[in-house]
């Protein structure tokens, strides 16, 4: 892979854009939205910045994926905004390929936060050449019923506002969770969510350290992405660390098989240094987790691929707390520690 950009660092002060690339939800929701700009705002001292559409009413949003995307390119060409983060995910960012110029991106590098659907738009942002993040966005992680995590909190400092190497991934000991509560009530926004246990990651498979590049997202997503202008050619996978989540659809087991089988005829599972897999949300499923991890196993021995590093248990997927990944960031697995460290920078 050809060496990506990195983005100038946060600081306070700094202007950031918010979008709506996918789902309009600060129309739909607009105190949950507020709830994430004001943690943002409070916490990170930055300043919030709309994009005209970011506020829209959901309906208008879902019609207009060219004005979602306006406002994207808009946010990286004002020169005074440092950095952009999404409001929420969705299904549907895939829309905006043929709206967004990726060389004026890569012309005007910056900071680029949101998980989800917007895995799609980290795939545009790679093949401009720019690193982004895989990590909160404004209505999900920042705006955290109750406040937010202290985990999540710090992986964004560590990601976005420092030059200096992420370093090792610290054990979430805050607990996690996945419960599920009703957004419209405004009553609830105050009201913490339950904490699960806290549990150590776990490698399913794989001796000694291996070191790569970071690569991946939302499973569901990655799939709109495969084969479109956006996907990375196979060298770019060649040594790669894929990361791999699923989102609150849950997905059927059999599903990442069938996912991971296409990954294998590309011929990217085979050149992969190693993988990660997220604490998925089980959606009342208790041993959800378990299958979805049986499910990667199965499908790497499929691939003759046994002895390939995975660690599992991670908190960057639709669970809370989460971490932030930088794309293209270097990384290594420790197998015998089961521990994943950040080599690198995420920003200069």
């Amino acid at each position: 892979m050809v060496a990506l950009i990195k983005p100038r660092r946060l600081q306070a002060g700094d202007k950031v854009a918010v979008v709506s690339p996918s789902w309009g939800g600060p129309g739909a929701v607009p105190h949950r939205y507020a709830a994430g700009k004001r943690q943002i705002e409070q916490l990170l001292g930055l300043e919030v910045v709309e994009m005209p559409h970011a506020l829209a009413p959901a309906e208008h949003v879902a019609q207009h994926p060219e004005a979602r995307a306006a406002d994207l390119m808009q946010a990286f060409a004002d020169p005074e905004i440092a950095g952009i983060i999404t409001s929420i995910g969705g299904d549907d960012s895939i829309r905006l390929l043929p709206h967004l110029d990726l060389t004026f991106i890569r012309d005007n590098p910056k900071a680029f936060l949101g998980f989800s659907d917007t895995t799609a738009l980290h795939f545009a942002c790679l093949a401009a050449g720019l690193s982004s993040f895989y990590g909160p966005s404004v209505m999900a992680g920042f705006a955290e019923n109750g406040g937010m995590h202290r985990y999540t909190l710090d992986a964004v400092k560590r990601a976005l506002f420092t030059a200096e190497p992420i370093g090792l991934i610290p054990f979430n000991d805050e607990g996690w969770t996945a419960e599920h509560i009703d957004w419209s009530r405004t009553d609830q926004q105050a009201r913490k969510r339950a904490l699960q246990p806290p549990d150590r990651p776990r490698v399913l498979q794989g001796r000694g350290v291996v070191s790569g590049r970071l690569l991946g997202g939302c499973a569901e997503v990655i799939e709109m992405v495969k084969a479109t202008a956006w996907w990375p050619a196979l060298e770019a996978w060649r040594g790669a660390i894929l990361f791999y989540e699923t989102s609150e659809d849950a997905p059927p087991p059999q599903f990442i098989r069938y996912w991971l089988r296409n990954l294998s005829a590309q011929g990217i599972l085979g050149v992969l240094s190693g993988i990660l897999i997220a604490r998925a949300d089980p959606k009342g499923e208790p041993d959800y987790q378990t299958k979805i991890e049986v499910a990667v196993v199965d499908s790497l021995a499929e691939a003759g691929l046994t002895s390939l590093p995975v660690l599992t248990g991670l908190d960057f997927g639709h669970t809370q707390p989460m971490l932030t990944l930088p794309y293209g960031a270097n990384a290594s697995i420790d197998c015998e520690r089961g521990t994943l460290t950040i080599t690198d920078a995420g920003v200069i």
